[in-house]
């Protein structure tokens, strides 16, 4: 299987294949497989985020705190995977930042 470099931003839940088609934040080496599992995740992440906006309460007893920890749960996944694919520069930056408790 040849692995294509994708650029990938996890902000506007894209990933492209042409480095100058939009703002990104990592570089993964994959398939094309790889890549739209990479997609789906970001979907997924973003259905959790819709899910977080609807539970916007300000008492900590709310629902909204299992919503939040859904959603970072999500984006765990997305940064696993991302680190998983990275690129050296990617997974050098990932753990700089320390993104991925586990990474630390």
């Amino acid at each position: 299987m040849n692995k294509s470099t994708y650029y990938v931003s996890v902000q506007s839940r894209s990933v492209l294949t042409e480095q100058g088609a939009s703002a990104y934040e990592w570089e993964i080496e994959a398939t094309p497989e790889e890549a739209d599992q990479v997609r789906i995740e970001l979907d997924m992440m973003q259905e959790k985020d819709e899910e977080a906006i609807g539970y916007m309460f300000p008492w900590a007893d709310t629902p909204q705190q299992s919503t939040n920890a859904l959603f970072q749960s999500s984006l765990d996944k997305v940064y696993r995977t991302i680190y998983q694919l990275g690129t050296p520069a990617t997974r050098q930056q990932m753990e700089e930042l320390r993104l991925l408790s586990d990474l630390t």
